[in-house]
C-alpha cells in the first residue's frame, strides 16, 4: 500500500469540496478523482460524492476506509448529533414495534453497525445475549464502556456475516446501517445464513422514491436511498418473508426530515 501524500489530498480534497459547493459539477467530479487517484481507498468518500452529482457508476457500497474514518472522527459526539440535532429514534421506534407486534423476548441478537450502542442499549431487557459488530473501532470501545454487550467485534459488516461460525441469532438489527450500502444481497443473505428459522431482522432505510425507478442511489446527502420494492425483492430471494414495513422519518437533515422505512421481517423455516 503506498503512502498517501496527506498535504496533496487535503489540497486537491478541499479543491474539489469548494467547487461542489459552487455548483461547477464538471470541475468538482474532475477533482474528485484526482482525490481518489491520490487516495484509491477513499478515506474521504470521493466515490459517493461523485454519485451523489449524477456523474459515474453508483458504487454497490459506501468504502470501508470512508465508513471507519467518518465515524471514528465523530465517535465523541456521536450520540449529541445523531439524537440531540438530528432528531434520530429509530432504536425506539424498533421497540416499539417489537413489542406491538408481541415479538420477543429473544436469546440471541446481533447488532449490526452498533455504534456507540444505542439500538444495544435500547433494546437490552428483551435480550439475554448481544453481539455488536462495527467498523469504526472509537465507536466500539465507547460501546465497550457501556458493558450493554456480551461480545464486540470490529468489522466490517458483510465480511463479519460471511466468516462468523458462532452460534446462530434469533434477532437480527441493522439500524442506520442501510444507508451506506447500495446493494443489499450480501447483507441478507449473510443475515440468513447467521440466523435460526423464524428469526426476526429488523433494520431501516432511507426511501427512493418508487417514480425514480432505480433499486439504489446515492442521495444528496452521501446516504443511499433504496426503493420499497427492491427491499422486498432482495428479502424474499433471500428467504425472508415480510411482517411489517412502515413508513418512518429517519432523521432531520437540514431542517427537513428524511422519509425511511422500518422494517420486519421473519426468516422462513
Amino acid at each position: 500500500m503506498k503512502k498517501i501524500d496527506e498535504e496533496a489530498l487535503a489540497e486537491a480534497y478541499n479543491r474539489a469540496l469548494a467547487l461542489e459547493k459552487a455548483g461547477d459539477v464538471d470541475a468538482a467530479v474532475n477533482a474528485y478523482r484526482q482525490v481518489l487517484e491520490i487516495d484509491p481507498e477513499d478515506h474521504g468518500g470521493a466515490a459517493v460524492r461523485i454519485a451523489a452529482m449524477g456523474r459515474g457508476e453508483t458504487p454497490p457500497k459506501a468504502p470501508d476506509a470512508y465508513v471507519e474514518t467518518l465515524f471514528d472522527q465523530h465517535a465523541g459526539s456521536f450520540e449529541d448529533i445523531l439524537v440531540e440535532q438530528l432528531g434520530y429514534a429509530v432504536p425506539v421506534m424498533v421497540r416499539q414495534r417489537l413489542q406491538a407486534l408481541e415479538l420477543g423476548p429473544f436469546k440471541r441478537m446481533l447488532d449490526l453497525g452498533c455504534g456507540t450502542g444505542l439500538t444495544g442499549g435500547t433494546l437490552r431487557d428483551m435480550v439475554d445475549d448481544i453481539t455488536g459488530i462495527d467498523l469504526s473501532e472509537n465507536m466500539v470501545e465507547i460501546a465497550h464502556e457501556k458493558d450493554l454487550y456480551e461480545t464486540l467485534y470490529v468489522a466490517e459488516v458483510e465480511d463479519f456475516l460471511e466468516d462468523n461460525d458462532d452460534e446462530p441469532f434469533d434477532l437480527v438489527t441493522a439500524t442506520d446501517v442501510l444507508p451506506y450500502l447500495g446493494a443489499l444481497e450480501p447483507l441478507f443473505f449473510g443475515a440468513a445464513e447467521n440466523m435460526v428459522p423464524g428469526g426476526i431482522f429488523v433494520f431501516s432505510s432511507e426511501t427512493l422514491p418508487a417514480s425514480d425507478g432505480r433499486p439504489y442511489v446515492v442521495g444528496p446527502h452521501q446516504r443511499f436511498l433504496h426503493s420499497e420494492a427492491y427491499i422486498r425483492t432482495r428479502l424474499a430471494d433471500t428467504g425472508f418473508e415480510i411482517v411489517e414495513i412502515s413508513e418512518i422519518n429517519v432523521r432531520m437533515q437540514d431542517g427537513h426530515p428524511s422519509p425511511g422505512h422500518l422494517v420486519i421481517a421473519r426468516l422462513r423455516g
